[in-house]
């Protein structure tokens, strides 16, 4: 009895999405050189993606030690976040990839000193190996 209806809600609300098409901003953190395969950050709908990152300084360089790393990963992130006009504080999910176990209290303990409570939500995953010769790589989502 209510199929005609639901059938034709459909077709309206199928019918409205071209105007409600969100506009995505690609953010490029200052100083960084665009990607051809990838964006550092996407815009839209008040949130922000940014992809993973690497403890790779602006040198392309692996700090020496692991927690080093982990900061200059999170920094990797805050670069991106300040150009989108946003900070840690809007973060509210974050996945980390590390490529040992072993360092899961090390990263923890670099990640929890870079953000104030409430933390942002967390996946953290351990995988054989990460493009580059870098230990761990970093994503995040940020809301206004």
């Amino acid at each position: 009895m209510f199929k005609p209806l639901i059938t034709a809600v459909a077709l309206i609300s199928l019918g409205a999405s071209p105007t409600l098409e969100a506009q995505k901003k690609v953010i490029l953190p200052n100083g960084a050189a665009p990607n051809a395969g990838w964006s550092y950050g996407i815009f839209v709908d008040g949130t922000l993606y940014v992809s993973g990152m690497g403890g790779e300084d602006a040198a392309g360089k692996i700090p020496a030690s692991f927690e080093a790393e982990v900061k200059q990963s999170l920094d990797n992130i805050n670069a991106v976040l300040k150009e989108a006009g946003m900070t840690p504080g809007d973060v509210v999910s974050m996945q980390v990839y590390i490529t040992d176990g072993a360092l899961f209290d090390r990263m923890n303990t670099a990640y929890k000193a870079y953000f104030k409570d409430p933390k942002p939500a967390r996946t953290t995953v351990v995988v054989s190996k990460l493009v580059g010769a870098g230990h761990v790589e970093i994503t995040a989502t940020a809301k206004k």
